[in-house]
């Protein structure tokens, strides 16, 4: 199952209005910012209550800011997730911020880590290319653990808190990018793509498909002030 959603960064109230329709494109006047998705959820076809389907995540991102404009900085995400999925970080072995502060992931348990995945930002005008691994932090927390060794080498996690909800969503995922990643020597890195892979076991899972549809939200910030949000449903059987 593949989606495909073009955005162009937009602010407050005319993001939220287009974007409740259908997938919109507006302009942010301080960086007019297209975010392509392609996402892949498999299987498609949704576990039960009593018997969970695992799943696995394949997500592709690329944002582009045409010349002239600032390149913008992502500095935190909110995604929420729909009923029907369920995660189990609390089955699993897991690492916390500190160890991988100091350690890396080589101090983790090999049974933490729950995917790869691989960037490209422009530190100025110059590519640099981040290596990412998604790691188990318990029930509420994952980490995306990146490495990058230009303009000079930093390795940080992203931590991002997972949150139960009511109603329409099952849960929220809060990221929030470090500082360290943001600011490298002095340059400021502006995301150019990213691509993860993600899911062991039932690290993942669903157990449910309502009216054919998982329906998802996904909100950015950005160094220019500026947030665009999108909402939008993903096929399920």
């Amino acid at each position: 199952m593949r989606m495909r959603t073009i955005l162009i960064g937009a602010t407050g109230t005319l993001a939220a209005a287009a974007l409740a329709v259908a997938p919109a494109t507006g302009q942010d006047q301080a960086a007019p910012t297209e975010i392509t998705v392609d996402a892949k959820v498999s299987p498609n076809k949704a576990g039960t209550k009593k018997k969970p389907q695992a799943v696995k995540l394949d997500v592709d991102v690329n944002w582009e800011t045409p010349d002239g404009f600032e390149k913008p900085i992502v500095q935190k995400a909110d995604v929420l997730f729909p009923k029907g999925s369920l995660y189990n970080g609390g089955k699993y072995p897991k690492c916390s911020e500190n160890v991988l502060a100091r350690q890396g992931t080589r101090g983790c348990p090999k049974g933490a880590i729950m995917g790869k995945g691989t960037a490209t930002a422009f530190a100025d005008d110059v590519l640099t290319h981040p290596k990412i691994t998604v790691v188990n932090g318990g029930r509420n927390k994952v980490y995306l653990y990146t490495i990058m060794n230009s303009p000079a080498r930093v390795q940080a996690p992203v931590p991002g808190t997972i949150t139960k909800m009511r109603g329409k969503w099952a849960y929220k995922l809060h990221l929030e990018v470090p500082r360290v990643l943001q600011i490298v020597a002095g340059v400021p890195i502006a995301l150019r793509d990213f691509s993860v892979k993600a899911g062991r076991g039932d690290w993942l899972a669903t157990t449910g498909c309502s009216g054919g549809r998982w329906p998802f939200s996904v909100e950015t910030y950005y160094s220019t002030g500026g947030s665009t949000t999108y909402q939008d449903s993903i096929r399920c059987r």
